[in-house]
């Protein structure tokens, strides 16, 4: 991933290329991902070892208790002067950032002397909520255990997930906050055939969308991100929309005046389970962390931050080109549906639409050649339906996620 060739080609043509350290430091990746967890499902009882592991280095808090008596917690890293305030899993089925931040936390106790570690440990307070909604990560939803989108809940704070959030927010008045998600296999880095494996935003204030001094930071700071990922993530990385919504968190902190980042963890080519994301989104992460220590995002203009293509939603996660369906040439798009069984993630392959020529992209595609595409028990294609296995001129063609 992290090639040294690569990172010298592009210090030479961008000079504000400040990630030697963060270079060096992803190169021992594979020592300090945390292991215990992995894949796409992760509860409050992956997480317990890895808690009570985090009590040796640094401070470990129970804030309170979820709808459903799960615990909540906050980890408390660094002793500098700047606040950083983060969370993860706000939605239960969005685990790559809670994965990340332990790979994070990892390296901060394996590798305290590491000159960017050691920058930002004495620079930076970090403030953790590493599984905000344990209730929705339980059951693998979006929501909380009342059906509730926490991240559409800032304004009324009906539900106790919001209302620790918000309380956690105001005990520790934050320089930054930092917004952890994952985002759909379906979106693009603009018009163009690649996904975006990693997403920024600084949310809008109000409607107009105006460029107040805290977007103006938070954007400076997502451009000084992006240059650093660039050499590794080339044309992956996407701005996500900044559709003005009070309702969401990042809206709400970024108009109580403390600088807001959305961080998007993506879809990379056949990484269902997002581990390659996770360890792309770990170096976002601490990239973030050592501009800020170090003050480099005020080197980048805000402007940088609107070169970043906008995120579109093109891709599909298969398509098969040209066959035949019913005597017509036609394209047919399918979208894997993420399903919790016996506490495993799988895939359902979907068929989303069908089409002449249908102008999307997909992270596979097969080309049919014309030839008769059938279900498996040889019906005709249609929307709307699972097709785990198809005919192809006759011959069996299974669709999983595995052979993408």
């Amino acid at each position: 991933m992290f090639t040294y060739v690569n990172f010298v080609l592009f210090t030479f043509v961008n000079m504000k290329y400040t990630g030697t350290a963060l270079h060096n430091l992803m190169e021992h990746y594979p020592v300090f991902r945390a292991k215990e967890i992995s894949g796409r499902y992760l509860t409050p009882s992956h997480i317990e070892p890895l808690i009570e592991k985090t009590k040796e280095a640094f401070l470990v808090k129970e804030i309170g208790r979820s709808t459903m008596g799960n615990p909540i917690h906050t980890i408390l890293a660094g002793k500098g002067p700047v606040k950083i305030f983060a969370w993860s899993q706000m939605h239960g089925n969005e685990t790559t950032s809670t994965k990340a931040i332990f790979d994070l936390l990892n390296a901060f106790q394996l590798y305290p002397d590491d000159s960017l570690i050691r920058l930002i440990t004495e620079k930076i307070t970090l403030v953790i909520i590493p599984m905000l909604n344990p209730d929705g990560a339980i059951q693998y939803t979006r929501e909380n255990a009342h059906g509730t989108d926490l991240n559409r809940d800032a304004m009324r704070r009906k539900e106790t997930e919001s209302n620790l959030l918000r309380q956690t927010f105001m005990d520790q008045d934050p320089d930054f906050c930092f917004n952890l998600h994952d985002q759909r296999t379906i979106f693009s880095a603009g018009v163009a055939p690649y996904p975006a494996s990693l997403s920024f935003l600084t949310p809008a204030m109000d409607e107009a969308r105006k460029i107040y001094p805290e977007r103006k930071t938070s954007m400076q700071l997502i451009a000084s991100i992006s240059a650093d990922l660039k050499p590794w993530l080339p044309n992956q990385i996407g701005r996500y929309s900044d559709e003005y919504n009070p309702n969401c968190t990042g809206d709400t902190f970024q108009s109580l005046g403390k600088p807001t980042i959305l961080f998007e963890a993506g879809h990379f080519k056949g990484d269902y389970q997002r581990e390659l994301t996770r360890e792309y989104l770990t170096a976002a992460i601490f990239s973030a962390l050592g501009n800020i220590a170090s003050g480099n995002w005020k080197d980048y203009d805000y402007s940088e931050y609107l070169e970043i293509p906008e995120n579109e939603k093109l891709f599909y996660d298969v398509i098969l080109r040209q066959a035949l369906i019913n005597g017509e040439v036609r394209d047919v798009a399918i979208q894997f549906k993420e399903k919790l069984e016996k506490q495993e993630i799988s895939f359902v392959p979907w068929i989303e639409k069908i089409g002449e020529s249908l102008s999307y992209f997909g992270h596979k595609e097969i080309d049919c050649n014309k030839n008769p595409l059938t279900m498996a028990n040889k019906e005709s294609l249609r929307e709307n339906v699972i097709v785990n296995n198809m005919y192809l001129n006759n011959e069996v063609l299974a669709i999983n996620y595995q052979n993408i």
